[in-house]
Parts: C-alpha cells; structure tokens; sequence
C-alpha cells in the first residue's frame, strides 16, 4: 500500500482530496485537464488508492466477473482481451472463469464469482439456459456476449449469424456454384443452429436442392471438419464448394485435403465464418465472414461500466458479419 496519502496527492495537484477520489474511483465526471494533473502527480508521488477502502466506501469491489466456455482455442483470445483492455481504461479489472461449455461447471463458475463480489457479470457461455439467465439478471447486472435471450434484449450482444451463413452462401452461388454442403456446429449451439438456417435460406432462395446429406453436423475445431469430411466421403454426395460453420472446421477440411490429394480450390472450394488470425494466413487463405468479436467485447464490456458505475441503462447491440475474399473460392 502507498505510504502517500491522498492529501498530499490532492496538495500537489492543486484540488481537493474529493477530486483525486472521483479521478481514482471514476465516480464522477471530473474535467480531462484536471483528471491530467492528478494521475501526474499520483505518478509523482507513487499513490497507489487503498483498494480494500474504497470498496468499503463505494460498496463496489471494482472488479467484474467473466465467464467464458473455454480459455483456449482462438476465438476466446480476442473477446476476453476486449473486455480486459475496456474495463482496466476505467480502472476496473475482470476475473475469468472457464465453464467448459458444461451447464454444472458454467454454474459453478457463476457462484464462484458471485462470492468474490464482483459488481456484475459478462457471459459467453453453452450451458446456461434462459430461465436461469432471467433469474441470475435479477441477483446482479448481467451481459451476454454472443447469444440473445428473450426478455434479456437490453443486455445481449450478439451476432446476425443468419445474415452471415446466408451471404457466405450467395457468394459460391455468385460464383457459379450449385452443388454446396454445409458443415455446421452442434445442436445445442445457437450460433450453430443460426448459421445452418442462413444456408438453407440462400440455397432455397437460389432454387438448389438440399438433403439431409447436404448439411453434416460436427464439432467447431479442427477434428470436426475431419470427421465430417469423411462422412461426406462415405455419403457419396457430390460438391463443388463447403460453407463451414467456423474456421476451425474449414482448416479441418484443408487437413483432409491434403491427406487425400485433393486441392483447394481447383478440387474443393471452401468459405469459413469467424475470420480468425490463422484464416490469413493457411495456405491458400481462407475466404470467410467476419465477425467483430473484440468489438462486440469491448462494446459489451463498455456497456457494463456504464450501467453499474455511472447509472446508465444497457442496450443491446446486433453485430454483422462482413466477406472477407481470399483465396479458398473459385469461379466455376
């Protein structure tokens, strides 16, 4: 703890101790010149605010609880880093929790950070259903990140997965595509279900058929879109193109490319969703649609500041997707 007191900080600054608590609390709005002269003379003089008092004084502990379905994999980075980077430009730091996409584990990973009083709580969660939601929204400020859940509308941030499997799809029939699968993600997966429903859509639009055989359902990685890959094998359907339903599966299929002679994309095109790090990069890059996730976190995590520390109501927010063009699609 600082040996400095706020006193001697307020003293050098030129204002009052009240001041330098709003400036350390962001309690208030206080003028961008005068908030300069007291994080220069807190840095001067190696103030460093009583944490445990201040959450005694504000009832706050200055912290918000995030829980995710897993910490790795490559698109969880981005949206924790979001609401990370977000919450500590205000001064306020996040506590994260994995939840392993379990229903028991995201509750115990809930109830863990409840009892460590955090002053609300970000979800990107797989296990939690509505009616929990609805009930855990009336304990404690909440904020879905990638899923809507009616009665929750001010508090869900999410994405037009719709809109973007349907664009993914309009874009190999623009390219002279008929013969199109899609491999989608799990059926307890709202996104999953969402991307599938914009394939169907443009396909019915555009007049082309679909079996059963055409939409194979796997897991978002990488052995998913191996697995299915094999099990379009086995079907004995014919393709020309493959809207996966992430880019996980899309580099599974690239995988199986290579183990089986086949190229992409004179033998196989191929469009992925998320538009992750690695989809600019694999050789040849992956086509896919964008989606904004460390934007949505840091809108999100926005969000929730302004709600628990300013008194400001929450809205929700639709994102879109966006096509990127690479190289994994060819003009048929």
């Amino acid at each position: 703890m600082s040996k400095t007191s706020i006193i001697e900080v307020s003293k050098l600054a030129g204002v009052s101790p009240a001041t330098v608590s709003r400036v350390t609390n962001n309690a208030a709005p206080v003028k961008e010149a005068t908030r300069i002269k007291v994080l220069a003379a807190m840095e001067e003089l190696d103030y460093r605010p009583n944490t445990a008092a201040q959450s005694l004084s504000s009832k706050r502990s200055n912290n918000l609880g995030m829980v995710v379905s897993h910490l790795d994999g490559p698109f969880y980075g981005p949206v924790m880093s979001g609401v990370e980077a977000t919450l500590r430009k205000y001064n306020k730091h996040v506590i994260i929790a994995s939840g392993f996409g379990e229903e028991k584990s995201e509750k115990e990973a809930v109830d863990f950070l409840l009892s460590r009083q955090v002053d609300g709580l970000i979800l990107l969660t797989e296990g939690l259903d509505s009616e929990y939601l609805e009930q855990l929204s009336k304990k404690i400020p909440i904020y879905l990140i990638n899923q809507h859940i009616d009665g929750l509308e001010s508090r869900n941030m999410w994405l037009d997965n719709d809109d973007g499997a349907y664009w993914a799809t309009r874009y190999l029939i623009d390219q002279g595509h008929t013969q199109i699968v899609c491999l989608g993600g799990q059926e307890y997966k709202q996104d999953a279900n969402e991307r599938i429903a914009g394939y169907e859509r443009a396909m019915q639009e555009a007049g082309l058929a679909i079996t059963d055989q055409h939409i194979i359902r796997t897991e978002f990685e990488v052995h998913g879109g191996l697995q299915a890959m094999q099990q379009l094998l086995d079907s004995g359907l014919e393709y020309t193109a493959i809207v996966a339903g992430n880019d996980e599966i899309a580099f599974g299929v690239y995988e199986w490319a290579a183990r089986n002679n086949r190229r992409i994309p004179e033998d196989i095109s191929i469009i992925g969703f998320d538009d992750i790090l690695m989809s600019n990069y694999i050789s040849p890059r992956l086509t896919t649609m964008h989606f904004p996730q460390f934007d949505m976190a840091k809108v999100c995590a926005n969000m929730a500041y302004q709600e628990i520390y300013n008194k400001k109501p929450p809205g929700g927010v639709k994102f879109k997707t966006s096509l990127v063009i690479r190289d994994s699609v060819r003009k048929i």
